[in-house]
C-alpha cells in the first residue's frame, strides 16, 4: 500500500478506517470473552488464522460473508461487531470553580451548590454536586429522591442522616445510600465543609 502525501484525505477513507477499527475491537473483545485463541476462533469461524488477525488488526476490510460468518462462530448478532460505531458520545468538562451554581431547597447563604456538569438526554444518568457549607444552620432539608447516592467527604465534619441512622462524615469518607429513603445534613460540626454528592439514576432518571 503506498501512503498518499497530500494531508487532505478523502473523509470517507477516515470513516472506512473507523469501522475497521470498530469492527478489530468488537471481534477481538468477543473471542476473548469466549476465551478462545486467534487460531480456535478462526477455525470455527471457517476463515484462515491470518484472516482473523487482520480483521482483529483493522488491516482489512471484511466482505458481508465474512463479517456474517464471524458473527455466528462469535455467537453474537451481526450488529453487535458495528456497536459504538455511531454512537454520538458527549462529554461535559467543568473547570475547578466553573461549576453551575443551582438553588435548591433549602438553600441559604452560606450552603452553595455547584453542579459539575450534566449530560443530555439518554446519557443522562447522574447527577454530580459540588456542595460548600460555610454557615451554620440548625435546620436541614431531607431529600427524597430516585437512584443510589455516595458523597465523598473533602473538608470539614458533618453528621449526615439516612432514614433512621446518622453518619459522622470526615475528610476522606465516603457514604452511599439508597436516595429514596430520607436524607440530608443533620448537624454541621467542623466548618468549612466540602463534600462531593454524585446520584446515579436507572436508565429513566426521576427528578
Amino acid at each position: 500500500m503506498t501512503e498518499h502525501p497530500e494531508p487532505a484525505a478523502d473523509p470517507r477513507d477516515s470513516d472506512d478506517k473507523a469501522l475497521e477499527r470498530v469492527i478489530a475491537i468488537r471481534a477481538r473483545e468477543y473471542r476473548q470473552a469466549a476465551g478462545m485463541s486467534v487460531g480456535e476462533m478462526a477455525q470455527r469461524v471457517g476463515i484462515s488464522k491470518a484472516m482473523l488477525s487482520k480483521i482483529e488488526n483493522a488491516q482489512t476490510a471484511c466482505s458481508l460473508t465474512t463479517l456474517s460468518r464471524l458473527a455466528r462462530g462469535l455467537g453474537v448478532p451481526v450488529t453487535a461487531l458495528f456497536r459504538g460505531m455511531d454512537d454520538e458520545r458527549e462529554a461535559v468538562f467543568v473547570p475547578a470553580g466553573h461549576g453551575a451554581r443551582i438553588v435548591r431547597r433549602g438553600t441559604r447563604v452560606g450552603h452553595e451548590y455547584a453542579q459539575l456538569g450534566s449530560l443530555r438526554g439518554a446519557h443522562k444518568r447522574m447527577d454530580a454536586l459540588l456542595v460548600t457549607l460555610t454557615e451554620s444552620s440548625e435546620i436541614f432539608p431531607l431529600f427524597q429522591h430516585a437512584g443510589t447516592e455516595i458523597i465523598y467527604m473533602l473538608e470539614g465534619v458533618m453528621v449526615y442522616g439516612h432514614g433512621k441512622s446518622s453518619y459522622t462524615l470526615r475528610a476522606g469518607d465516603a457514604l452511599q445510600f439508597d436516595g429514596e429513603a430520607p436524607h440530608g445534613p443533620e448537624r454541621l460540626v467542623e466548618l468549612p465543609i466540602r463534600f462531593l454528592t454524585v446520584t446515579a439514576f436507572g436508565d429513566s432518571p426521576h427528578h
